[in-house]
């Protein structure tokens, strides 16, 4: 054995497997102990013999035979390793499972076409990703971690081709000199860092992106061209394994020669790392700023410290709650979509407010937003914030956002959250008819939820004249009950009660005398127009089925 890095053990193996399973990694034997911190990486080697550290990632290059991985199982097992890769598919799972539970030792496949090198860059990043005050950056293939114009740059040197890097979704993620040299749809794509829908809709009907991916090299083709101007594309898919993180797309005057071609698969390879390597930063970024907001807006005796570290302390702020209204299912696609929704509410809040902190925790996204200033205006600058931000996504998104009370120092953040939830709360179970409100307007409807969760917790069920009128109208087939929330609802004025109940005031009067007689109900008596209406809510957000 041999150890090339060192690691420190910041990171678990179920944090691993998190990351990269379902790209890199496919979990074949990993037992229940996968919370115990990892220590570093070693690479499997027959003739090498020196210690590695406790805990280690062993990487099984090679190892192929059912019997070797679980003789390598048991040997490695022996001097305190957690985890063994080997390359996927094997065979004799049942036997390799039982090899790893004997041995104590996880064993997890490497998915097809991903390469051993990707796979000990991104195991080098999740293990250190505790070292947060690190900011040197490492290079892959000469280039810095993260550089993609460096690298779109020394790929175009390769080819003697303007180049640009894109995503799945045809962004353009970097590109490089020389893009003077090239086309209109080249020129527009750059200033609009996007390739425009239109040709996109036309390689998606012609079956290029199909082609693109499931060729394993360079693509040449030459696009539709009605003015003579444009110039033929070489692509080349980057994928680590199985999966497909975006293109490289050069512009040339003809196919590759062989030996370039050769060049723009392997700077496929370098640009998968340094793809991979921004997705783990991000995602490394985007836990510890979680655990920063969301301790803050916990309080308790560790909020100070999360507030100093986001920069907000001794500044006024208030607290947005970010959800969507009505989420078709509740998949991976939700999920990714409500990311998607929280990273688009913290570049808006950072334009907005540079020192805002924005975290998804759970199904909400919540933002913590600095508001310097008199403190009369606070909630209507947040609430204006909120509405500039939803104005802008449309309705793509159906979202709507909470406003909590300002907190005038980092300890009232728990209940400017506090407020923001039921503000929030109050918006989910509207409809959609609003999309943004303060704690403040939502005081009343947020406490009568409330009164309704304690209702149903209870079991409690409608009682005195709500329950007589609700027994009448299953009897009878009557609208007694709905008479009377049309009546209440409109403060008692016929005409407005009788066009919201469809009948003509007469008909509804008698109706109003004929209600007041079954339930028992004096109409003028205050006490009683305030039971009635609290009950009726209660029915009417469906906390209790009314039943005696």
């Amino acid at each position: 054995m041999r150890t090339p890095v060192p690691s420190k053990p910041h990171t678990s193996l179920s944090r691993v497997i998190e990351a990269l399973g379902g790209v890199l990694l496919e979990p074949i034997a990993v037992g229940r102990d996968t919370r115990r911190h990892l220590g570093g990486v070693v690479i499997h080697d027959p003739y090498d013999d020196a210690e590695f550290p406790d805990r280690a990632v062993v990487l099984g290059v090679g190892v192929r035979d059912p019997g070797e991985i679980g003789k390598l199982l048991h040997e490695v097992g022996e001097r305190g390793a957690s985890a063994l890769i080997v390359r996927s598919p094997t065979s004799a799972p049942a036997e390799l499972a039982r090899a790893a539970a004997s041995s104590g030792v996880a064993l997890i496949g490497l998915a097809s076409r991903a390469s051993w090198t990707q796979l000990a860059a991104m195991l080098r990043t999740l293990l250190a990703e505790g070292d947060v005050g690190d900011v040197s950056p490492e290079a892959l293939g000469g280039i810095p971690t993260g550089d993609l114009f460096a690298l779109a740059n020394a790929i175009a040197a390769l080819l003697d081709a303007p180049i640009t890097i894109e995503d799945r979704d045809s962004r353009v993620l970097a590109f490089s000199g020389r893009q003077d040299e090239t086309d209109p749809p080249r020129v527009e794509t750059i200033l609009g860092r996007q390739v425009p829908e239109r040709y996109t809709r036309g390689l998606e009907r012609s079956g290029f992106f199909d082609r693109l991916y499931r060729e394993t090299g360079p693509v040449y083709f030459y696009p539709d061209d009605d003015d003579g101007e444009n110039r033929p594309r070489v692509v080349v898919a980057v994928r680590a394994g199985d999966e497909v993180l975006g293109s490289i797309w050069a512009v040339v005057d003809h196919a590759l020669s062989e030996e370039r071609a050769v060049a723009l698969a392997e700077a496929s390879k370098i640009v998968a790392l340094h793809l991979l390597r921004l997705r783990a930063g991000a995602d490394v970024e985007r836990r510890l700023r979680a655990d920063l907001v969301s301790t803050a807006l916990e309080g308790g005796r560790r909020a100070p410290e999360a507030v100093a570290r986001l920069g907000l302390l001794g500044q006024p702020a208030v607290v947005l709650a970010m959800g969507l209204l009505d989420p078709a299912d509740d998949g991976p696609w939700l999920a990714t979509e409500r990311q998607r929704v929280a990273d688009a509410l913290a570049m808006h809040l950072s334009a907005v407010q540079p020192r805002s902190a924005v975290a998804l925790i759970g199904e909400v996204a919540y933002g913590i937003v600095p508001v310097p200033g008199n403190h009369g205006d606070h909630q209507e600058r947040a609430v204006r914030v909120a509405t500039a931000f939803l104005e802008r996504i449309g309705h793509r998104v159906s979202a709507a956002i909470g406003v909590g009370p300002p907190a005038l120092e980092g300890a009232g953040l728990y209940d400017s959250r506090s407020g923001a939830d039921r503000a929030l709360r109050v918006l989910l179970g509207n409809g959609g008819s609003k999309r943004v409100i303060t704690a403040e307007d939502a005081h009343v409807d947020a406490l009568m939820l409330e009164l309704a969760d304690l209702a149903a917790a209870r079991g409690d069920a409608a009682t005195g004249p709500i329950a007589r009128l609700l027994a009448y109208d299953r009897e009878h087939q009557s609208q007694f009950v709905h008479t009377l929330r049309c009546w209440l609802d409109s403060f008692g004025d016929i005409n407005a009660a009788s066009a919201a109940a469809y009948v003509h005031p007469s008909t509804f009067r008698y109706r109003l005398r004929r209600l007041a007689e079954v339930g028992e109900i004096d109409l003028d008596d205050p006490r009683d127009r305030f039971a009635a209406m609290v009950q009726l809510h209660l029915l009417l957000h469906g906390k209790w089925s009314g039943e005696a």
